[in-house]
């Protein structure tokens, strides 16, 4: 399964899985967009699960779906995640801390819990859940306390799921991106906010760089595990940044 299979590195995602052999469910709110995912993907490899991730129950229906149709989960992709306006953070209105609270931290929670419940049950025991982090987390850009905090408990999250999988075959990582090419950055090609108040455009690189990242942790036995990987445009100021 690839949540927010949309757009952006979820949908690259997706298509580049189908293309590797992976029977992928595409996960996300509007079903237009995964529908033109669908259409990317090997003929017969994708199908279109509507839902929410911020709403538990229908989380739980979309995985109940997968155990229905499939028999069982191997890979989760949980991908699905939001921005926020760039405003200083005493600006930031309340009902958008708590919508990106909702999508990057409790959504990622719910996917996460019903990936472990699916794993856990299914025989032969086990899978793969590659959880979709940011550099941000340790290098966050100025006015951008919703994002910075709900990815730097995205790490948490890795961790402590990665040391619960283990007795049961549960292999738990993280790809951090910087500057994919997606509609989330397009911004930067315009000049982008530093540390130090000034405005500069930032190199991207190609999303579908990251989905080949996405399919070699998705590669791997359950033997072996990737438990943090970076993926950034070359020439981006993440090192030094701040």
């Amino acid at each position: 399964m690839v949540t927010g299979a949309g757009a952006g590195i979820g949908r690259a995602s997706a298509v580049a899985l189908s293309q590797a052999g992976w029977q992928v469910y595409l996960l996300g709110r509007r079903e237009a967009p995964l529908a033109e995912t669908q259409a990317l993907c090997v003929p017969g490899s994708a199908r279109v699960v509507v839902a929410d991730v911020s709403q538990p129950d229908q989380v739980q229906t979309a995985f109940a779906r997968i155990r229905a149709e499939a028999g069982r989960l191997d890979l989760l992709f949980n991908n699905a995640g939001r921005g926020a306006p760039g405003v200083p953070l005493e600006e930031l209105d309340l009902a958008v801390w708590r919508q990106v609270v909702d999508v990057n931290l409790n959504g990622m929670f719910y996917c996460l819990q019903a990936a472990f419940q699916l794993m856990k049950a299914q025989s032969p025991q086990g899978g793969r859940i590659i959880n979709n982090g940011s550099i941000s987390a340790t290098a966050p850009r100025p006015n951008s306390i919703a994002y910075t905090a709900t990815k730097h408990a995205v790490s948490g999250l890795t961790k402590a799921a990665s040391l619960d999988g283990r007795k049961h075959g549960i292999a738990v990582g993280q790809i951090d991106v910087g500057n994919a090419a997606t509609e989330m950055t397009e911004r930067m090609a315009a000049g982008i906010l530093q540390a130090n108040g000034q405005l500069m455009e930032e190199p991207r690189m190609s999303v579908d760089d990251v989905a080949r990242s996405v399919v070699y942790m998705a590669s791997l036995p359950l033997s072996a595990n990737v438990l943090f990987h970076t993926i950034m445009a070359t020439n981006m100021p993440f090192v030094g940044r701040g």
